[in-house]
């Protein structure tokens, strides 16, 4: 049903546009407008996006036939250590499993990469909807933390992880 490719640099702008239409509804009921706004400039601006990419984030965009449905964006962070930075999914496909097939392809991304046994991380607000997914898809709670991320806002977080 869904397809994968991996972005690049020209995807910049559809990325934030994905993340226009998502980021906002995801966290509407978690955050303050305010908050919502300046951490869609911190992370979403094409110009944020793109370095992101230098630094080593790999963006993959899901399809449903040719319209974009969702991405998922991972770092290698350490030898055996893998952040999973961003997962979001527009709305509409939701209920479609696109979540779990991004999850599943950055898995399968890692694991091509590195054969053998690592550790994947993703932070993920202690009030988001989204953490019964990630213990679904066979996560588990590590750590919390609160992260200055500046502006006075705070990202409240579980860190979970999967190790395979």
């Amino acid at each position: 049903m869904f397809t994968l490719r991996k972005a690049d640099i020209a995807d910049c702008k559809l990325i934030h546009k994905l993340a226009l239409e998502v980021f906002p509804v995801t966290y509407r009921d978690i955050i303050s407008q305010a908050q919502i706004d300046f951490m869609m400039n911190w992370m979403y601006s094409p110009e944020n996006i793109q370095k992101q990419m230098e630094e080593g984030h790999v963006y993959f965009i899901a399809y449903e036939e040719c319209d974009a449905a969702g991405y998922v964006s991972i770092q290698q962070q350490d030898e055996n250590l893998f952040h999973l930075h961003k997962i979001y999914v527009l709305p509409y496909y939701q209920k479609a499993h696109c979540g779990s097939f991004l999850f599943r392809e950055a898995v399968k991304y890692i694991k091509e990469i590195h054969p053998t046994s690592c550790l994947m991380e993703l932070n993920v607000n202690r009030n988001n909807k989204a953490l019964s997914f990630y213990e679904h898809m066979g996560m588990k709670k590590l750590r919390e933390g609160d992260f200055d991320i500046g502006n006075g806002y705070y990202m409240n977080d579980y860190i979970m992880g999967i190790e395979f």
